[in-house]
């Protein structure tokens, strides 16, 4: 009798070097979950006629509706290679930009990416973006240049003309791989059609080829350039023909079982940098060796709440086995709790396991306080990994109400969940005033998720047009300033100054480890010494939140360790909601430099020392000469060369400034950078001025001074909106 699918996964699932983990990621409508689903096909899970058309990775209606991926899919199936089994759990992300976090979390759980690009476009913003965050999870990438039909039939190419196309995108993927791979992968991740790391082909039609696949099959690549000429028939017929001789699936999973580190290889060189805790400890070598008998540890990267199962927690298992019933710790939440279910993926379907050994990709039954990014251990607490860091920051903000008051409980808890299935969106939750606040990637981000909590949850709300997040920063050093508890037994001194755009970059960057530290973190000390601090200075470094450092200048005070945590909580509190318009502050640094405490401990508890580090932090704050910062995008625009005038009038009406301007054929491509308040119905205006032929696309996002004449007007508008009292800020 034939083997049952769920058998043979599970079969495999306890060969680790015959595990390959792999994400697709590539630029928005460069053809990802039709190439996904042509894998699923070939692996015998879906009917061939279907494939490239059923778009089976895309679960929700609203996706179908659309046509683009909004969430990251999990599947796993079986490939032979010369009569060797491998088991493929593959994951299928989003392109548009507003969904990006959901790539950056899929790619803590795969070793391996296939970068999707489209023949006729070649690399784009969000390619480079997606590219960025695989190698920074350390996943090592190989190629796939789609839509090869479109070289052939729409721009009627010569072959010579596509080869030279191809090296080009090929050099730009590389370039990409070079300037962002860790040192020792720059040249040896390079993808190259000589060592069959690239392959081609048209998703669609279901056909591919590398040039292993050609030598080893005999097919030339003038029998695809045939294939493709004569009537629409003769072409229909060809294709599949083609189809049948050089099936897409085959192609790239050969190319992924031969190049793909299985997790035992990939584990060795991606926990150092995903997992900061001793590697000399039995739980590092557990992790590194990707030990079925070790330590549990499972890094969850996604939440989906089932209608029957309740809430199910995708992510890899790095170490240990997941058993059905074990007792588990949440790091993150300090929670202790119990596994339900251990689920292994089948498509659209989940089939219930007993347990499951390291190195998979599975789901997980019974976290109730499980988000994306914890680390789930059994045994107790252990050091969690890295968090899980996005490209970008939430910078559009929309006030969220249920239609009737008698579903406000039912609001926030469905308000709760969507936070846990996508953490790049940040629910602020008012219970007094019912006024919930959603903050997001960008409109459609927004309205993605409104139109979920509608349909898919069943909730009637009404929102508020979007609003920009803005920041708050200071200009100058400030002089000290003095907190004074309530009691007028503690007294606080802070300074503040603008932090070194050096290590707000390293922030960003992710070179400077954030939270709090202790004593003296050597990793912090030895960046701000390359920045020719002193390393007395480095090690006062106490904490980082949001972008903005918090430094102990005192000397010889003898309590200072027992405020410290408390001083810490209100640096965290005023960084959150800075003294200006309780927007959140970024790049300021707070020196704490003296205090005189009160002898009894009674006397300087939180009651008391919370409002005077608070008063303290805030007058600093606002003698530093504290302004406003607004988002901004740099957006790359392509429009044809006849509307190249409309654009640039449109950047400029939206107070944006033209970076860059390239001409490529009869299409310009333009870099502007816009502010995020003035880009709300930013499509419609680029299609009526380029007669629906111009599109954007997001390349990188910061925040800069909002102008002067502008500073005034726009704190009244969000102290306004926020209902605060002008005396009440700053205090």
């Amino acid at each position: 009798m034939a083997e049952k699918m769920v058998d043979k996964v599970t079969r495999l699932m306890k060969s680790p070097t015959q595990i390959r983990n792999i994400g697709v990621c590539a630029h928005i409508d460069h053809g990802k979950t039709t190439f996904s689903d042509n894998l699923l096909a070939g692996a015998g899970m879906m009917s061939e006629e279907l494939a490239g058309k059923a778009c089976q990775l895309d679960f929700h209606e609203d996706e179908q509706e659309r046509g683009i991926t909004i969430d990251s899919a999990s599947v796993s199936m079986v490939h032979t290679v010369n009569d060797k089994e491998f088991l493929i759990n593959l994951i299928d992300t989003p392109g548009h930009v507003d969904f990006g976090g959901d790539v950056t979390r899929a790619m803590r759980a795969v070793d391996g990416a296939i970068v999707l690009i489209c023949a006729s476009e070649g690399a784009m913003p969000q390619t480079e973006t997606v590219l960025r965050q695989a190698l920074k999870e350390r996943v090592k990438p190989i190629l796939f240049i789609n839509k090869v039909d479109r070289l052939i039939k729409e721009l009627q190419l010569t072959p010579e003309q596509m080869q030279q196309r191809f090296i080009k995108q090929i050099a730009s993927v590389n370039k990409i791989i070079q300037s962002v791979a860790p040192e020792e992968y720059k040249e040896l991740w390079q993808v190259d059609i000589q060592k069959g790391t690239v392959a081609f082909g048209s998703a669609f039609h279901n056909w591919g080829i590398s040039l292993p696949y050609m030598q080893k099959k005999g097919v030339s690549f003038k029998e695809i350039i045939d294939a493709y000429t004569g009537t629409d028939e003769e072409i229909k017929e060809r294709v599949k023909v083609l189809a049948k001789k050089a099936p897409i699936h085959e192609v790239v999973l050969d190319i992924v079982t031969e190049h793909h580190p299985d997790p035992m290889v990939a584990q060795a060189y991606r926990i150092p940098r995903i997992w900061h805790g001793d590697l000399e400890s039995t739980d590092g070598k557990s992790l590194i060796n990707c030990d079925p008998n070790g330590r549990l540890f499972f890094v969850i990267t996604k939440v989906v709440v089932d209608p029957q199962a309740g809430e199910i927690a995708a992510g890899r298992l790095f170490s240990g086995t997941m058993r059905k019933g074990e007792e588990i710790h949440c790091n993150m939440a300090k929670w202790p709790g119990r596994i339900q279910q251990v689920y292994i993926y089948n498509g659209a379907k989940k089939e219930i396991v007993d347990n499951v050994p390291a190195g998979n990709i599975i789901g997980v039954g019974g976290l109730k306080v499980g988000i994306p990014g914890e680390t789930v251990t059994s045994g107790g607490p252990a050091e969690p990994f890295e968090e899980i860091k996005h490209l970008f920051d939430p910078v559009v903000t929309k006030a969220i109400e249920a239609k009737q008051p008698s579903d406000l409980p039912k609001l926030i808890e469905v308000l709760r969940q969507v936070q846990k299935e996508d953490p790049t969106i940040v629910i602020e939750i008012n219970e007094e005033t019912g006024e919930h606040l959603m903050h997001g990637m960008g409109e459609l981000h927004l309205e993605v998720i409104e139109n979920r909590i509608i349909t898919e949850k069943g909730v009637a709300i009404k929102t508020s047009p979007p609003i920009v997040v803005y920041r708050e920063t200071v200009t100058k050093e400030s002089p000290e300033a003095e907190g004074k508890s309530p009691n007028k037994h503690n007294r606080l001194i802070f300074k503040v100054e603008p932090l070194d755009p050096a290590i707000t970059q390293g922030i960003k960057s992710g070179d400077f480890p954030t939270g709090r530290f202790k004593k003296k973190d050597p990793e912090v000390v030895e960046f701000l010494r390359e920045l020719g601090w002193d390393a007395k200075m480095a090690a006062k470094v106490r904490g980082e939140i949001n972008g903005n450092l918090f430094m102990d200048q005192t000397r010889g005070v003898v309590h200072i360790n027992e405020i410290m945590e408390m001083l810490l909580d209100m640096f965290e509190d005023v960084m959150k909601a800075g003294p200006l318009a309780k927007e959140p502050c970024l790049g300021v640094q707070v020196s704490f430099m003296d205090c005189t405490l009160h002898e009894d401990a009674i006397h300087r508890g939180p009651a008391q020392m919370y409002p005077a580090i608070r008063e303290g932090m805030r007058g600093a704050l606002m003698q530093a000469g504290p302004l406003l910062y607004e988002p901004l995008q740099v957006m790359r625009i392509e429009t044809p060369n006849d509307y190249v005038g409309e654009i640039s009038k449109l950047v400029s009406s939206k107070r944006g400034q033209l970076l860059d301007m390239t001409q490529e054929g009869d299409i310009t491509v333009i870099k502007a950078k816009l502010p995020v308040g003035e880009l709300f119905g930013w499509s419609n205006a680029l299609r009526s001025g380029t007669g629906g032929r111009g599109n954007s696309s997001l390349v990188d996002q910061s925040f800069e001074i909002l102008p002067r004449e502008l500073q005034e007007k726009i704190k009244n508008q969000i102290i306004q909106r926020k209902g605060l009292s002008s005396g009440a800020l700053g205090a």
